[in-house]
């Protein structure tokens, strides 16, 4: 009989190597967090490097000083993300630090990735030369096409990212289709709390869809008068974005109808209330920013759509939180 050969153990940590595919994702990521950083940090030094005269972003040094600090932190947190999404120690982080800041991630990048396109879509069929940029001085248009790039080179590579990742530890949860576990139930303040958020969202659906249909209520007297396509499409865009998050969402709490498969709906769950919440956050946090011009201060109606949206995303992300667990203890 012919002895069989032991093989070699694999050396410690081999198996949680990330493979060339996912290092690639890794470095892409990184790299697209360059240009805005550096962007971001010669303006703290005081560069006004793609800044043109006249711009908004000129009137308050110290708060744009401030507010340029905190975006570089955030651009920072992409690239921790991006190693705890491809290292070993990865997958010991606790569930909720990593899902909260990719749930702001995706919220804050989606809106960009579909947004930014469209607009120059939108202008190469109108001939709009100043479509995806505002009519008055703010950045020069080179610095829209190299930030907006980035941010799109950043969503794809770690959403790719987050996905393999999520699917190596967390596979199980989405699996099969909605209806399959019908003993586990739903608590009845997760039915509650779907359809606050749904009757929020009718409010702010009609808002947006009033913007976007031509209406001028509630906008400043700047907005109204320097409504472009590029407006539109974000508030079309807003509509959409608020429809697919309650829809999605609804499903997931109802767990009907049993012929669709749990994967492509709680991807839709988890994209859209992040992209409706964290840009309604982020707007109202932008509409708190000083400024000496009264046609550009943002309208009472306006900062309460913001803070309706930001309460949208918050209620529908936590269904989709519930509905997890849910499905963790399941499985």
């Amino acid at each position: 009989m012919t002895p069989t050969a032991h093989l070699p153990a694999p050396p410690p940590g081999a198996a949680l190597r990330p493979s060339t595919a996912r290092r690639t994702l890794r470095v892409l990521a990184i790299v697209a967090c360059l240009p805005y950083v550096s962007l971001k940090v010669a303006w703290v030094a005081g560069s006004r490097i793609g800044i043109p005269a006249g711009s908004v972003l000129l009137e308050n040094p110290r708060t744009m000083a401030v507010a340029n600090s905190l975006t570089v932190l955030a651009d920072v947190l992409v690239v921790v993300l991006a190693l705890l999404l491809t290292q070993g120690w990865g997958r010991r982080v606790p569930a909720p630090l990593l899902v909260l800041p990719m749930w702001g991630a995706t919220g804050l990048l989606t809106p960009i990735m579909t947004g930014y396109p469209t607009q120059l879509l939108v202008a190469v069929v109108t001939g709009d030369d100043k479509a995806a940029a505002p009519s008055e001085p703010f950045l020069d248009p080179w610095v829209f096409v190299v930030v907006y790039g980035g941010f799109i080179l950043q969503g794809l590579t770690l959403g790719t990212l987050f996905a393999l990742y999520a699917r190596d530890r967390w596979g199980q949860v989405w699996r099969g289709r909605l209806g399959e576990r019908p003993a586990l139930g739903t608590a009845p303040w997760v039915r509650t709390t779907a359809l606050a958020g749904a009757v929020l969202a009718l409010g702010s659906a009609a808002l947006h869809l009033m913007w976007a249909s031509g209406a001028t209520a509630g906008l400043s007297a700047r907005q109204s008068a320097e409504r472009d396509a590029d407006f539109y499409v974000l508030e079309a865009q807003w509509v959409a974005f608020v429809a697919v998050a309650v829809a999605s969402v609804l499903l997931l709490v109802l767990d009907r109808p049993a012929r669709l498969r749990v994967r492509p709906v709680l991807a839709l769950a988890w994209i859209a209330p992040a992209s409706v919440g964290c840009w309604g956050a982020y707007m109202s946090l932008v509409a708190l920013l000083p400024t000496s011009d009264p046609a550009k201060r943002v309208t009472p109606l306006m900062q309460l759509s913001y803070a309706g949206d930001m309460i949208i995303g918050l209620l529908l992300g936590a269904c989709v939180a519930a509905f997890l667990r849910r499905r963790s203890a399941g499985a």
